[in-house]
């Protein structure tokens, strides 16, 4: 039987929490353990659940954000399959011997069927789209889930329900910890593409996720900036050229957007964080390009041109926008 440890974060205020870990640890046809991060925790949610069998409590005592503090929590674990649950995210009792199922030589990580909690029938993401500006969206998102029925490849996998074998998840070193939150699903999962490994939807594996979309200006501050720090150190320099006019003209799109909602500082603490950080991404750079297997034009099938995030997302864009998009896409390709 496969041993899966299922590394669960604990944070603020967390009203699921008891109900995330029972679930988990009701699972069937795996043997499984439960290790909860308490990365801050301020109400008894965690002190609920310390005393469960197969529930190890590890406190690094301080808020180690989710890249780090699932990477902590990975280190304390003895399964042979890791899987990252949200604390907030309920699995039916099949879903960690599915995702677990679904790696094989060729797949490198499985992410859930994710469904809106409030509304089964719907999905939250079925994976994660990524355009080629970086920009990536909870694909599916308010969708029937009877139209994501069907397994499928996938750019990224969703942070909120995902497994890996645990010897390839500390080969890929992790959850990149200087994106502190935000990004790095699909930072991690467009290094297993690149390191040869493919990403796998499994429809059947079925979580309920409490999911709203938060619109504080850390947020965004922390998705801006994690997307051009993603981008900077996995796309190749060829890549990054072509891309260019594009990266520069959604940049100024995206700042005036910030300045009319009144998140502008935060847009350029994200550029000063950059700069301040340029030898991180140089060093991060260097590394992961020596380590890639699979060039980025291998990989285009993946990145979409269509910008369409959706309402949910927190951005709408226009359909003359989004043609625009597409068109410089397939251009782009050929350059590659």
């Amino acid at each position: 039987m496969t041993r899966v440890s299922v590394v669960m974060l604990a944070w603020g205020e967390e009203p699921l929490l008891v109900e995330a870990v029972d679930a988990a640890l009701a699972s069937r046809d795996v043997a499984v353990e439960v290790v909860l991060v308490d990365n801050g925790c301020t109400d008894d949610g965690v002190d609920k659940v310390r005393d469960r069998k197969g529930v190890l409590v590890v406190e690094p005592g301080e808020n180690l954000g989710f890249a780090a503090g699932c990477n902590y929590g990975a280190r304390h674990a003895s399964g042979e399959v890791v899987a990252f649950i949200n604390s907030d995210a309920v699995v039916d009792p099949y879903v960690l011997s599915r995702l677990a199922s679904g790696l094989t030589d060729e797949v490198g990580i499985t992410s859930a069927s994710l469904r809106l909690y409030q509304s089964p029938e719907l999905m939250n993401s079925a994976g994660n789209p990524v355009h080629y500006t970086g920009l990536s969206w909870a694909g599916g998102c308010d969708e029937p889930a009877t139209s994501w029925s069907e397994p499928r490849d996938i750019p990224s996998a969703t942070g909120a329900a995902t497994a890996m074998r645990a010897d390839r998840f500390a080969e890929l070193g992790g959850f990149c910890e200087p994106m502190f939150a935000y990004c790095e699903d699909t930072d991690l999962s467009l290094r297993a593409w690149q390191h040869g490994w493919r990403v796998r939807y499994v429809p059947d594996a079925i979580v309920l996720h409490y999911y709203e979309f938060s619109r504080n200006d850390l947020k965004y501050y922390l998705l801006e900036r994690n997307r051009l720090f993603m981008i900077l150190t996995l796309f190749q320099l060829r890549t990054l050229l072509v891309l260019a006019p594009a990266l520069c003209g959604l940049e100024f799109a995206i700042w005036l957007m910030a300045q009319k909602d009144g998140w502008g500082k935060q847009k350029v603490n994200g550029w000063r964080w950059l700069w301040q950080n340029r030898r991180l991404i140089r060093e991060r750079r260097r590394e992961l390009q020596a380590r890639r297997t699979v060039s980025d034009r291998e990989l285009a099938w993946l990145i979409t041109g269509d910008l369409n995030p959706g309402e949910g997302s927190g951005m709408s864009v226009g359909n003359g926008p989004r043609a625009i998009s597409r068109t410089y896409w397939a251009i782009a390709q050929r350059l590659i």
